[in-house]
């Protein structure tokens, strides 16, 4: 039996914690007696771990046992008001500080709850009174919105609690704000003691050189646009689906409105169940949208930024990263959505289209978390440049492709080492492209019964082709854009007329007997 159906069996209501979970609040309190009272402490906790339920625990008991305030404060409304639901289980009341809040019962309340734009407005008004606050609580703390307001909170304890310890502004590290960091339990624990799903991820390697970085650190949204509404890509992505994710619910991350609603079109007209979301939509169209995604089982959604944080959906069987991101962050927040475990649900699928995986390494590996906090530049500086990571890409023919040239042991054919033994011989590199396509003619020629086959499969080619030629370009230094795609070009048309003039001596050679005319 499990730990987690161990301790199923004790949990008989809300507000009842999982062992590991009471370990984190023990060693956060054992902080609060031991450091000063204007400690700042950040306790990190991997998306699904409860971290609201263990700061919901931890404003119960402080108010219990001290004779002082509590904030907490989010990001986001939605988060607002998750949280204060999640503190009413837990027998505290709240209140909760927007912009519509009346403030004059203000004494009556121990605990508020509020978004950070908002309650700096409050406060740089004098309409909060905060004279009594002994503990504040920072949700996604690795937001630095909140940092402005500590200047507020200078005699306060402040807990920050993070999925990851690190910045979302890398000129602006959480070890300037923070004076330690407590690690909590690792995914792969909560996924050995079933208290999260396990990942499978498949990457699709997709080149992302066009992409440009903002001044946040981050893939601007007009280069991904550009990238990820053309036919190659939205083609590319409507094939992993089938190939990965077809039937199961699905919930796709772009980066970009526009992507998205380009996403949603194009799996419409695919006849797939999908609807679009963005924070353009009304509270009563988010509400149905999201409604009629749990409720619909092979449910498609598409959406930008919008759920990485704040949403809860256990019934999600498959991720779709349509991005590629530089934020560790990020790529923790979209796979984590899939991440939530049912009575049925012990495995969850990634299909990842930004290469990701090769940036980041898998979802839930080890990380160093407290190496990341202390010298976040140094963890920074390693991440591959997509250059670095597509220099290192195998081309890798989808299954059901795969499937045609069954007839083959080996279809991959190593532009790089033939480019080096070619130079190494005295040879020109056009000898490479020759032998490249000599080798194309031969799997076609190897799975097809006459000519005909083999120039079907021929055409089938054009993602291994076009891997081909961006390898060569690389191997040579020259690839402008016409180049390349001349290249591309003029290699198919080369291709074909090898096969008619060399396809009956390629397959007596490869059979023992001539085709049969």
């Amino acid at each position: 039996m499990s730990v987690k159906t161990l301790e199923l069996q004790e949990r008989t209501e809300g507000k009842s914690l999982y062992s590991y979970q009471k370990g984190a609040i023990d060693k956060i309190f054992k902080c609060f007696e031991e450091a000063a009272e204007d400690y700042h402490l950040l306790y990190q906790l991997p998306t699904g771990g409860g971290k609201t339920v263990i700061f919901s625990e931890i404003v119960r008991q402080y108010l219990k046992h001290h004779k002082k305030q509590v904030l907490v404060m989010t990001h986001r409304i939605e988060l607002c008001r998750q949280t204060s639901n999640m503190l009413t289980e837990f027998g505290v009341s709240n209140k909760i500080v927007d912009s519509k809040a009346d403030l004059s019962d203000q004494k009556d309340f121990n605990c508020f709850v509020a978004m950070v734009e908002t309650l700096n407005n409050r406060l740089n008004d004098d309409k909060l009174d905060i004279s009594d606050i002994g503990l504040v609580i920072i949700d996604e703390a690795h937001y630095n919105s909140f940092t402005k307001l500590f200047k507020f909170f200078e005699k306060s304890f402040i807990l920050g609690v993070t999925a990851t310890p690190l910045s979302s502004n890398i000129n602006l590290p959480m070890k300037d704000n923070y004076n330690e960091l407590i690690v909590g339990e690792t995914i792969q624990s909560l996924i050995e003691n079933e208290f999260l799903s396990r990942a499978d991820i498949y990457s699709y390697n997709v080149g992302l050189t066009s992409l440009i970085v903002g001044a946040n650190g981050d893939y601007t949204v007009k280069s991904s646009e550009d990238l990820y509404t053309n036919t190659d890509m939205l083609t590319k992505l409507i094939q992993a689906y089938e190939e990965r994710c077809k039937n199961k619910k699905t919930l796709i991350f772009n980066n970009g409105i526009n992507t998205s609603l380009h996403v949603y079109d194009t799996f419409r007209r695919a006849g797939y169940p999908v609807a679009h979301l963005d924070n353009n939509n009304t509270k009563k169209e988010r509400k149905a949208i999201l409604k009629w995604f749990k409720e619909t089982p092979n449910a498609i959604l598409t959406s930008v930024s919008i759920l990485t944080t704040g949403f809860d959906e256990p019934t999600v069987d498959c991720i779709m990263l349509n991005r590629a991101t530089k934020s560790l962050t990020l790529y923790y927040q979209m796979i984590g959505r899939g991440s939530r475990i049912l009575k049925d649900k012990h495995n969850f699928t990634v299909v990842d289209l930004g290469n990701n995986l090769h940036r980041f390494g898998p979802w839930g590996s080890d990380l160093d978390w407290h190496k990341i906090f202390r010298s976040p530049n140094y963890y920074l500086d390693g991440i591959l440049s997509d250059e670095e990571l597509e220099n290192n890409f195998r081309y890798e023919m989808p299954d059901e492709l795969r499937e045609k040239f069954k007839k083959s042991e080996q279809v991959y054919f190593d532009i790089k080492k033939c480019y080096i033994d070619s130079i190494r011989a005295g040879e020109s590199s056009k000898v490479v492209l020759e032998r490249s396509l000599k080798n194309h003619a031969h799997i076609c020629t190897e799975n097809s019964e006459d000519l005909w086959d083999a120039l079907a499969l021929a055409k089938l080619l054009g993602d291994d082709i076009d891997y081909r030629i961006s390898r060569y370009t690389k191997c040579i230094s020259k690839s402008t854009y016409n180049f390349v795609e001349w290249l591309k070009e003029d290699y198919r048309k080369k291709l074909n007329a090898y096969l008619r003039s060399n396809f009956d001596e390629i397959f007596e050679e490869i059979n023992g007997f001539p085709p049969e005319d």
